[in-house]
């Protein structure tokens, strides 16, 4: 008797239908005789409903209200599981994430979860019930509720499988798995069979949508394997999993964008001890989080600074900035919005050589200058001007042969 944790997101719960199929699919896996913890996200949609009647009364909604108001969408898709699984014939129970003793930080919007107490939910099991928990929510030391951020019904998912020492987690979604480009960008893009976490941790802060980082973050940390599918198909998807020597021959397993992306430059600031802090803690202190960032040789006891914020973050940096650049004495800041970075990403690239000189000269000979350029052991990435990105997608993805050659033929 296998324990697994199943997580369906806001698509795969988005009407009265396809919860009913929902709770079809868990009880087939019930019949097989496997428990079930439930985890799903707020029904389509409905999220982004509640923050915008909260903004038509103000447009900076007090956070923990505002968690409130949003913990109601998990609410509601648990609680119509739950009754679906019943009038099938099964007994199902539904947990919000205080009742499933999901606790986390007072961040409101964004808490990370600190533990769980799995006594409930163990409990529940037991009684040989399905769990239906809500995802995305839990509660703080001072008994408020908390959420925790876009993608936060992945991470209940796997911070729940580990304390549970699930046999697995399935991430049920609308795409098939994890593929080596955005199939709608390259229409001969490749299902991965089984990628590391590593891989998936890059791909996943670079740009792909498919799995929430922290969820990632979990599983390596307490080695939980993870099976991306699609609500809507029974074909195998994609297992994150360790790496193992296989992976290794790989060069490249994917390439990535991230148009969400905006440049910033400090232009001839002071080249002394002391700057940089100066320019950047004030960023810092703002939440703001900084990507890649270049200083260029000191000339004349000058230099200009060049960094990425979020497109969300250009504005509020910005402003910031422009203080900071007087009270250091630097001549001005520029910013770009019309920026991208698009990735490679591979454990190949641990023992291949010659990988970055290929994506180089591959955007050369499609006339695709490379302004900033950021590298770790399996991930190199390039800021590109936005236009270009569907074509640097595609010619970087053809180049590496990463196309599925079923498809092409």
């Amino acid at each position: 008797m296998a324990l697994i944790v199943q997580k369906y997101g806001g698509t795969s719960v988005g009407s009265i239908e396809k919860i009913k199929k929902v709770a079809e699919r868990v009880i087939e896996y019930c019949k097989k005789g496997n428990r079930l913890v439930v985890v799903l996200s707020a029904m389509a949609g409905q999220t982004d409903s509640l923050i915008r009647l909260s903004k038509e009364i103000i447009d900076t909604p007090d956070p923990r209200e505002l968690d409130v108001l949003m913990a109601t969408g998990e609410q509601v898709s648990v609680s119509l599981f739950a009754i679906a699984v019943k009038s099938m014939g099964y007994d199902c129970r539904s947990l919000l994430g205080f009742q499933a003793s999901i606790h986390t930080d007072q961040i409101y919007g964004k808490a990370r979860i600190r533990k769980v107490d799995t006594n409930r939910i163990i409990r529940e099991l037991d009684e040989n019930r399905i769990i239906a928990v809500a995802g995305f929510q839990g509660i703080d030391e001072s008994s408020n509720i908390t959420t925790l951020g876009r993608g936060g019904s992945d991470t209940t998912a796997v911070a729940l499988a580990a304390v549970l020492k699930a046999d697995l987690c399935e991430i049920f979604t609308d795409v098939e798995g994890v593929f080596s480009a955005d199939p709608n960008i390259c229409t001969h893009a490749k299902k991965l069979d089984r990628i590391s976490y590593e891989e998936m941790l890059e791909l996943a802060s670079l740009g792909a949508k498919v799995l929430d980082i922290r969820s990632l973050e979990f599983a390596k940390k307490f080695n939980v394997p993870i099976h991306v599918r699609s609500s809507f198909t029974k074909s195998e998807g994609t297992m994150v999993v360790e790496e193992n020597k296989e992976m290794e021959k790989v060069m490249v397993s994917g390439v990535v964008f991230d148009k969400n992306e905006a440049r910033i430059t400090i232009v001839k600031a002071p080249d002394r001890p002391g700057i940089a802090f100066k320019i950047f803690d004030p960023v810092f202190k703002a939440g703001v989080v900084v990507d890649m960032i270049v200083q260029n040789t000191s000339a004349e006891g000058l230099t200009d600074l060049t960094f990425t914020v979020t497109k969300t973050d250009f504005q509020e940096t910005m402003k910031l900035l422009k203080q900071v650049v007087q009270e250091i004495g630097a001549e001005k800041v520029l910013g770009d919005q019309d920026i991208a970075k698009v990735s490679i990403v591979g454990l190949g690239m641990k023992n291949h050589a010659g990988v970055a000189s290929k994506m180089f000269e591959t955007l050369s000979k499609e006339n695709i200058n490379i302004s900033m350029i950021s590298t770790s052991e399996i991930k190199i990435s390039c800021v590109i001007e936005e236009k270009y990105t569907e074509l640097a997608v595609r010619t970087l993805h053809e180049s590496f042969g990463l196309g599925d050659e079923k498809e092409k033929n």
